[in-house]
Order: C-alpha cells, then structure tokens, then sequence
C-alpha cells in the first residue's frame, strides 16, 4: 500500500555487546570473558565443520544443482539454506566423540548454502568466458549469446585468472570454477537465525535485548549435558530509541579484539515511498575529488527545471587521511612481498627472522585495513545524512545515485584510478538508501552512461573551457561544474523513468533506459541556502595588543622578548624611529665582552 501517510516495513543491522551474562537454569552470574571462551569454542566447531562441508561439496556437480535449482524429485529448492541442503543430503561432519545438537547443524548448512549460491554464478560466468578465452593472445572474444554478457570488470578478472592458469595451452572445453580456484575460506560466525527456539532467541526488555543462546561448555563436547543455556543482555544503541522497531530477530555472533560482537536485524516501519507522485528529484553523481556531488531537479506545468547551481560534498579531510593509508598499505603489502621471496630461498636461521617480520608486516597492514573501514563507514554515513538533509530542504522526494555496476573509473591515471576504486562508494549507497528511506525518500539507481558529458538541455555534448572540472553548453547558455551538470542529468533520468522502474526483493529500485527531456534554467528558489560560515570566536580576556611602530608598521602584532644582545646597542639619535633610511653607528657600541663584564 502506497500513498500519503502510508507505511512499508524495511530491515537493517546494527551491533552491539553484552554486559551481562548470567546461567540460564541457575541464574548465576557468568563472567563476560568467559562466555568469549564458550562462544569462541562455538565458532571454531561452526567453522570446522563449514570448512569440511565445503572442500566436500567443490566440485561441479554441486553447482549444477545450485544453477537448476531443483532436488532428486525436480522439486523447486526452498529458499532457506539448512532447509535445502537437507533436501539435498549435505550433512556436516564432527569428529568422533564431539556431540553437536542438530540445530548447530543448521547454522552450519545454512552458511554453507549462501556461500555455494553466491559462486553459482561466478561458475556460470567462467564457463561462457573460458569459452571465449584466446590462449595465445589473452584475449576474450566477443560473445554470440545474450546470457553470455557479462560486466567488464568481472570479466577481466576471469581473464587474469585463466592466462595464470592455461600457461600459453589451450583449455580443454569449458572451465569450471572448481579449475581455476579453490574452496573459499569459511569465517568464524554463527548465523543463529537458521535455529530456532530450541538453540537461541531473543526478547526485548525496556530498552535492552535479552539472547538467551546454548553454548559448549568445553572444547569438545561429549553429550548433551555440556551444551548449557546462557543468558546475554545488551543495550539497545540510543540511536534507535523511539524508532518504529516492530521486531527483533536473531544475531549473527562473531568474536573480535574487544570480545563477542552481536550483529543484529531488526523490522522498522518508515514511510512508503510514492514514485509516481514524485515532482522534485536530487540527483547525486560520484566525483574523483570528493566523495559526490548533488543537484536539485523539478517538474512543474512547464516541464524539467533547474537553476544549475549544485552542492558538493565536503569530507572535513577524510579522503586524504583514506589516501594516506591506502598508501600506506600498498607499501606494508610490497615490502612483505619481497621479504616472502627472499625468505624462500634464505637459510633456515634467516628465515626465521624473515618471516617474524613478515608477520609483524602483515599485522600493521591488517591494523591499517581495519583503520581505513572505520573511516570509510564515517564517511559514508556522513555523506548520506549530509545529502537526506540537502533533499528533505528542498522537498525531493527521489535521490538518484549512478549505477555502480556500469561505472568504472579510467583514463586518470594509475594512482587516481585505483583511489577512487578504493573510495566508499557503494558503502555510501547502502548507507545513503538507509538514512533516505528514514524521512520518506526513495534512492533509486540510474544508468551513469554520459551523465557528465551531454548537456542537459539540448543533449548535445558538453565542452570544457575550463579544464575538466568545468562544462559549458553553448546552445543552452548553461554551465559549471561538472558534477553539478552530471548531478542534473540524473535527477532527470530519475524523473522521467519513475514510472518503469524495475525493483527486486533486497535491492533498491532501477531505471534501466536513459530517456531525455529539456531542463530549462530556472532562476526560482527551489533548492536549500547553503549555510554560511560562522564568524570566528574572539577572546575577549585577552589583553589587548600594542600596535608595533617600527620597520613594518602593517603587522601589529606583540614585539619579542629582548635578549641581552639586545641590550649592548646603542640608543638611535633623537627623532629616529628606527627606519631603513637611518643607520645607526655601531663604533660608540662597547664590546659585548666588556658588556657582558660590567654586569
């Protein structure tokens, strides 16, 4: 149901930890670092056992179970992963002795089956693309099917992958992805929303979660005795008090340098977005400088109007502090590479020392990996409440972002290129999709394709008497930055395809085709002022500072403190000021010596 005043139920995730743990049954206090260790002995049987499942089931038969989606009686797969590997017969493995209940089992398929699915397709893509696959040029021919297609930077990491293994031979026939890669490592998590009541649930109590999960008391349990009920309670993070959260659902339990970590899902009711009814759009387009760039589009009685005059993202010295580490990281990544080398041909003495600092390279790097994340979620949640709060000022009811699937960043060089891959660009989507749908704004994703290079009023191509951050269309008189005229093709693209907008469960909603139609330049005050800057503070205990007259009377700022150098000079005459055109005698001066003596 859609309409003014309507609501629609929409998921997320957000983390938190627990401060108290007590025993279910005794209702004894349990100390917290104590549950890591039960909850760590948890992972490590959920992950030997996803890891055995999965080097069991690497082969191409699996995946052509996965791709057909259909059991031994050609009966659909459900859509719950531990549901269909029982349809299927994948059962995980323990070691002897070790009793693990049966909904542990179910965790552990679950994780098993979402990992398969997701390389169901990489497997379909290797076998069309090593079909096309020229050994002795390294090339990809173009492809003769439609389903053959796919995006251009998957395709050329396919190509890196087959030239490192053909060797300059010619495959046989068409590769699998069990040919060409190995079984993906497992992470140590427990999904326990596979399980059910009888391994975990969660209530909520005022303004805290209660988990009440089983957990292993050893190692290797032996019975069902040493897989005791455990009692968890967090707080919910203030930022969700007094939200609309209709539901809670299990966590995701994963450990940490700081301890057990809960990553939960929670249903909330927001706003229902109303596309058809949409009249003023905001269009958000990437830039190689900063993070984005946002314009106003709006439709009235006379058609697409805009006064051409965008916002652009300030992130307050994020994206060098990002730049910095990045490369920072690059160089940990080389200089641990070439210790790797020399170590495989060192003695063994040496190579103990070689792989120690090896090891402590690696742990820097992992440091700076984890240092990057941190600032790349502040920066996207930043940008995406900075632009909901330049889209509900001006009214919109749609923010259109480019497709990321179809946008690449070449032909800026080597080092530009691979920094703005590296930015936070699709964390800042996800984020951006959040934050709007919290107001009532709907994101809706666009084709990118000539965005910053055809004027949006004549669609003709823009030219650059500026240099590149400029554009300029001389039929329609209208111009400036680029990102700015980019932002502005987009918001039309969203508007005028709001009513063919493709959406699929989990994903925002899509315009696939680019249609045009003249924005004309509209001096009407339809986007937000952007605000001023704030005057400077001015202490006013401070005492207030003499004016200087001397040699430059325009810097009024305290004279030095003397020194006793100063001292030994000579008074100027009467009426000297101490200016350039008077010198001073410097023979009535004592020595500094005699001076420095008298005293």
């Amino acid at each position: 149901m859609s309409g003014p005043g309507s609501t629609a139920a929409r998921q997320f995730s957000v983390t938190t930890r627990a401060h108290v743990a007590v025993d279910d049954a005794t209702g004894e206090p349990i100390g917290l670092d104590d549950v890591d260790v039960r909850v760590g002995w948890l992972l490590d049987l959920v992950a030997a056992a996803g890891a055995e499942l999965v080097s069991r089931l690497w082969q191409p038969a699996t995946f052509d179970v996965l791709a057909a989606g259909l059991d031994r009686q050609d009966r659909r797969l459900p859509a719950q992963g531990h549901v269909a590997a029982a349809r299927l017969g994948w059962t995980p493995f323990y070691p002897d002795g070790v009793y693990v209940p049966s909904r542990v089992s179910r965790v552990v398929t679950a994780q098993v089956v979402a990992t398969l699915r997701t390389l169901a397709y990489r497997d379909t893509a290797i076998a069309a693309l090593s079909a096309r696959f020229d050994p002795a040029t390294g090339r990809l021919t173009a492809p003769t099917e439609p389903g053959d297609s796919v995006p251009a930077g998957f395709a050329r990491g396919v190509r890196r992958q087959l030239a490192a293994r053909g060797g300059g031979g010619a495959p046989a026939g068409r590769l699998r992805i069990t040919e060409i890669q190995g079984p993906p490592q497992t992470s140590a998590m427990a999904r326990l929303s596979a399980a059910d009541r009888q391994l975990a649930q969660i209530t909520v109590t005022g303004r805290e979660l209660v988990l009440t999960v089983k957990l292993p008391t050893s190692p290797t349990p032996a019975g069902r005795a040493q897989w005791r009920s455990v009692r968890l309670t967090a707080a919910i993070p203030e930022h969700l008090h007094g939200r609309a959260v209709t539901d809670w659902h299990l966590p995701t339990l994963v450990l940490d340098g700081r301890g057990l970590l809960w990553r939960c899902a929670a249903t909330e009711l927001v706003p229902a977005d109303d596309l058809d009814s949409a009249a003023v759009a905001v269009g958000v387009d990437w830039s190689p400088t900063s993070l984005g760039a946002a314009a106003l589009v709006a439709e009235g009685a006379d058609g697409l109007s805009s006064d051409y005059r965008g916002w652009t993202y300030d992130d307050r010295g994020l994206g060098i502090k990002l730049a910095r580490l990045q490369t920072e990281g690059q160089l940990l990544h080389g200089k641990a590479a070439r210790l790797t080398r020399l170590a495989a041909a060192a003695p063994p003495e040496v190579r103990a020392r070689l792989e120690a600092k090896i090891a402590v390279l690696d742990a820097h790097r992992t440091a700076v990996g984890v240092k990057r994340g941190m600032i790349n979620r502040e920066l996207a949640f930043h940008f995406a409440r900075q632009v909901t709060d330049y889209a509900t000022a001006a009214g919109a009811q749609v923010i259109a972002v480019e497709d990321l699937t179809t946008l690449e960043t070449r032909g800026r060089g080597r080092v530009n290129n691979n920094r703005a891959a590296q930015s936070a660009r699709r964390h800042a989507v996800t984020a951006l999709a959040h934050t709007a749908a919290g107001v009532g704004v709907t994101v809706v994703s666009v084709p990118a394709r000539g965005s910053s290079a055809w004027c949006p009023g004549c669609d003709e191509p823009l030219s650059r008497p500026g240099g590149y951050h400029t554009a300029w269309c001389p039929a329609c008189q209208v111009g400036g930055n680029r990102d700015h005229m980019a932002g502005v093709n987009l918001a039309k693209r969203a508007l005028l395809g709001r009513s063919k907008v493709t959406r699929r469960r989990g994903r925002m909603p899509v315009v696939r085709v680019a249609e045009h139609a003249p924005v004309r330049r509209c001096r009407d005050k339809n986007g937000p002022t952007p605000s001023r800057p704030r005057h400077r503070r001015v202490r006013r205990s401070l005492p207030p500072t003499t004016r200087r007259v001397g040699v430059n009377p325009k810097q009024h700022v305290p004279a030095p403190q003397a020194s006793v150098w100063d001292t030994v000079k000579p008074t100027p005459p009467h009426g000297d000021t101490g200016s350039r055109d008077t010198r001073t005698s410097q023979a009535s001066a004592p020595p500094v010596a005699d001076g420095m003596r008298s005293t």
